[in-house]
């Protein structure tokens, strides 16, 4: 259970009534409860003594520690998730879907992987979804090979790397050829662990440990912990689907409800491991992606297979609280110029979708501008106050759109007809011409107005 700010302001200084304010908070009492609500970080406190500072940070830390692999604009963040069920709140981070590449597999097959992997994607509702992560295994026997393999991947892609190798020497030599890239190390375990722990001091990098009991895990989490190794990922050794459903629940259960800190990190599933037909491993995956792994192992990747768990992992990852939107900008339509009509509507996806496809059906050239509308349709944003004439009119302003086009008129959804008297006091030099009531309706509206534009 998460500590309340009750339960915290009685380890502040002078239990809680020190009130000296300089958090920028008027009382101790403000600033327990901020903290107990995320809103407020430790630091804040200056008269805060080192041992309830650790005592807070671990109990205020949460359940499943977030974990990062990978540098940059690609890396992969997991773990934080606070609730069993989607339904309760909503889930943080969405898993990692790798594809494994094999030092002993063809050079075709591994090049082959390597390019679907960079180039199979799949736009959804103004998202981009594809494949995360490359898994690098030594299979081989031939160590240098192995390393070759390495840099390849290195070389190749830019996305983060897992290194599996049941030899423990290999998998740190090649942990050395692209620690700055942050990799995951793939087993740790109760025989290497020794020799992880003197390596991963001297050069940082995330781990995955393997063991077939639970108790194994929390031994081999609590071993890293006090070496203060913290970044690491889960493996229960599950290699068929009902033991991964029971391991998976087990430990997503252990670390939320009983708040058992041994078992509160990320997991990883492993479905290329568990069988040899693709339908069954993409059925496992699909598990895998419902059960709480953090990341998932593929042996290949097609396109076929691909893309239903992209859109099922879109789904179970979106908040269900926040409706799906574009972001606020200037959308071009069939190639626009400088003569091109310009109509608005507000940013949830699916308006944005009905409206840009009857423009394109239309084979007018046109701009349309999305307005920030929280997620919202025309007329619940509208009845909220988020597209308004008020609002409206500074947001074309600030849009570029003037510098785009060489005349003043603009279109408005006609079923907010009624907020174009205001949004011509705040646009005084546009023509504010009332559109279609239904996005159906543009393909015939849009050519015979550019036609009455010319004539």
């Amino acid at each position: 259970m998460a500590i309340k700010g009750t339960d915290i302001v009685k380890k502040l200084p002078e239990a809680g009534k020190k009130n000296c304010k300089e958090c920028g908070l008027p009382t101790c009492f403000a600033f327990a409860m901020k903290l107990a609500s995320g809103g407020i970080v430790l630091d804040k406190c200056p008269y805060m003594t080192p041992e309830v500072r650790a005592e807070l940070e671990d109990a205020l830390a949460p359940p499943i520690k977030p974990v990062t692999v990978g540098k940059g604009a690609n890396a992969v963040t997991i773990g934080d998730e606070q609730v069993m069920y989607r339904h309760e709140k909503t889930f943080v981070h969405q898993p990692g879907i790798a594809v494994l590449i094999s030092d002993n597999e063809p050079e075709s097959e591994i090049d082959n992987k390597i390019k679907k992997l960079k180039e199979v994607q799949f736009s959804w509702v103004g998202k981009t979804l594809k494949a995360d992560m490359l898994a690098v295994q030594f299979k081989s026997g031939d160590r240098g090979r192995y390393e070759s393999l390495v840099k390849k991947a290195l070389a190749a892609t830019d996305c983060p790397l897992i290194l599996i190798s049941e030899d423990i020497d290999v998998l740190l030599s090649a942990h050395n050829i692209c620690a700055d890239r942050n990799p995951l190390l793939y087993p740790v375990t109760t025989a290497n662990i020794d020799k992880v722990i003197s390596a991963v001091k001297a050069k940082p990098a995330t781990v995955v440990i393997r063991a077939d009991k639970m108790e194994d895990l929390a031994s081999l989490t609590g071993r890293l912990k006090e070496a203060g190794i913290e970044d690491v990922i889960m493996d229960p050794g599950s290699r068929d689907l009902l033991s991964a459903v029971r391991d998976q629940t087990i430990i997503r259960r252990a670390a939320l409800k009983q708040s058992f800190r041994p078992l509160g990190y990320p997991t990883i599933g492993f479905p290329c491991f568990m069988t040899n037909d693709r339908m069954s491993e993409t059925i496992l995956a699909s598990m895998f992606m419902i059960k709480y792994a953090g990341i998932i192992v593929l042996s290949h990747i097609d396109e076929h297979t691909l893309l239903p768990l992209l859109a099922q992992r879109l789904n179970i990852y979106t908040d269900p609280r926040i409706p799906m939107s574009m972001e606020e900008n200037i959308y071009p339509v069939n190639n626009p110029d400088a003569d091109s009509p310009v109509l608005i509507t507000s940013n949830w996806a699916l308006t944005y979708f009905l409206v840009a496809s009857e423009v394109e059906s239309s084979k007018v050239p046109a701009w349309l501008l999305v307005k920030e509308a929280g997620g919202l349709g025309i007329l619940t944003a509208w009845a909220a106050g988020k597209f308004s004439g008020d609002s409206i009119a500074p947001f074309v302003k600030r849009s570029g759109i003037e510098g785009k086009v060489n005349h003043r008129h603009l279109i408005i959804p006609g079923k907010v007809a009624r907020i174009r008297g205001e949004l011509k006091e705040g646009l005084p030099d546009w023509d504010i011409i009332v559109g279609p009531g239904d996005a159906n309706e543009i393909p015939a509206y849009l050519p015979k107005l550019v036609k009455s534009w010319k004539q």
